[in-house]
């Protein structure tokens, strides 16, 4: 499976869904009864573009913004709600992470898609059988997020690094200023 694929499985889910739930129940629905190499298939992409492509600071300040502050498993949660918005969104997204402002409300609440993290495993007959089918890539995975780590209570720097997000978030900095940042 490529990127191209993955993405098509994704946003054939999110046609039929309402909210990040529904998108991963719909997901689970359309990869049930897979062959478990495709399954594997289907979340090895997945984790190339979590852990690859993704799992960066500035992304992790933009969750840590919208979020009013992000530990690690949440900075990951979120990075499942962006997957859930599709295609798009997470490419432009990624691209200026500063562009949430355009799409998020101040009010939603937190930015939360943990089912959609496990999808794969979800719609596999045997769980036990898809860890087992998965590749061993530990050695491979980043040691930490890329770029330059900075602490997310420097408000000056998250300013500077997303002025529209910090502007439209502001109350949500200011509370939490006392959270975790890894």
């Amino acid at each position: 499976m490529n990127r191209d694929q993955f993405w098509e499985v994704v946003e054939s889910a999110r046609a039929r869904a309402q909210d990040v739930d529904g998108m991963a129940a719909a997901l689970v629905e359309t990869l049930r009864g897979w062959p478990l190499a495709e399954l594997v298939a289907f979340h090895e992409v997945q984790e190339e573009l979590l852990q690859r492509d993704a799992y960066r600071w500035d992304l992790w300040a933009a969750a840590y913004v919208v979020n009013g502050g992000a530990s690690e498993d949440g900075f990951d949660y979120f990075l499942g709600w962006l997957m859930a918005q599709g295609r798009a969104r997470w490419e432009a997204t990624l691209a200026d992470p500063d562009s949430l402002a355009d799409v998020v409300d101040v009010d939603g609440g937190d930015l939360d898609g943990e089912e959609m993290l496990c999808v794969a495993q979800a719609a596999a007959e045997d769980e036990e059988a898809f860890w087992a089918a998965l590749p061993d890539k530990g050695e491979h995975l980043p040691a930490g997020p890329a770029g330059e780590h900075f602490d997310f209570q420097d408000q000056e720097r998250m300013r500077r690094l997303l002025p529209r997000l910090t502007a439209a978030f502001h109350r949500q900095i200011d509370r939490s200023a006392g959270d975790d940042t890894e």
